[in-house]
């Protein structure tokens, strides 16, 4: 076991395997084995959009409540393990967990027949669930553009990746204040799709 879970790829590996047991477990279990229909694809891309959203939203808190607030208290001479090594690497996991999120989440919502009442936010249908889909769709959009249109090339210059140039101050405070932004808005986005599924 140590093998596995000491390199962080099988890990990975490992934790597929074990969904695809676990997946042919429950169909096998509940003679399911046909089940693999529209509605088991529309679940595997939620499932998948969830996994992509935990990512994204995850390193996004990181940086928030982590990263950003202990930066002054580290030496000046161990700051670089952060910004060169550190902070490159959960940026790009950043965002393309992003990237995956917004993806398949328009994937999920035109599976599921709703991708224009959605992105209408309910005006063209009326119903609940689709204003408060699509509310959770827009702030997750606008949440993506901040994340690879301001926040990325922004965070490029403060960090010095890929030989950008600019004022590393002023790009650092716009990545972090958009950085805040979308952490304030990740909670209203979050609250508007968990309810779409459960109260409507």
């Amino acid at each position: 076991m140590a093998a596995i879970l000491s390199n962080l790829t099988r890990t990975i590996i490992a934790g597929f395997v074990l969904t695809i047991i676990l997946v042919g477990v429950i169909m096998g279990w509940h003679q399911a084995g046909a089940a693999m229909d529209h509605a088991w694809w529309a679940f595997i891309f939620r499932w998948l959009h969830v996994l992509s959203g935990v990512m994204w939203i995850g390193i996004l808190w990181y940086f928030n409540f982590v990263q950003i607030p202990n930066m002054p208290n580290i030496p000046d001479d161990q700051k670089p393990a952060v910004t060169k090594v550190i902070a490159p690497a959960a940026l790009w996991w950043f965002r393309w967990g992003a990237m995956s999120t917004i993806v398949t989440g328009l994937i999920l919502a035109w599976l599921n027949g709703y991708i224009v009442d959605a992105i209408t936010i309910g005006i063209t249908s009326g119903v609940a669930k689709h204003t408060a889909i699509g509310i959770g769709m827009w702030l997750g959009t606008i949440m993506w553009f901040n994340v690879w249109f301001i926040i990325w090339p922004n965070q490029k210059i403060a960090l010095g990746i890929d030989g950008a140039e600019g004022d590393k101050a002023a790009a650092g405070r716009t990545a972090m204040l958009f950085s805040r932004t979308n952490t304030m808005l990740s909670i209203p986005m979050l609250y508007a799709m968990v309810s779409a599924q459960n109260l409507f």
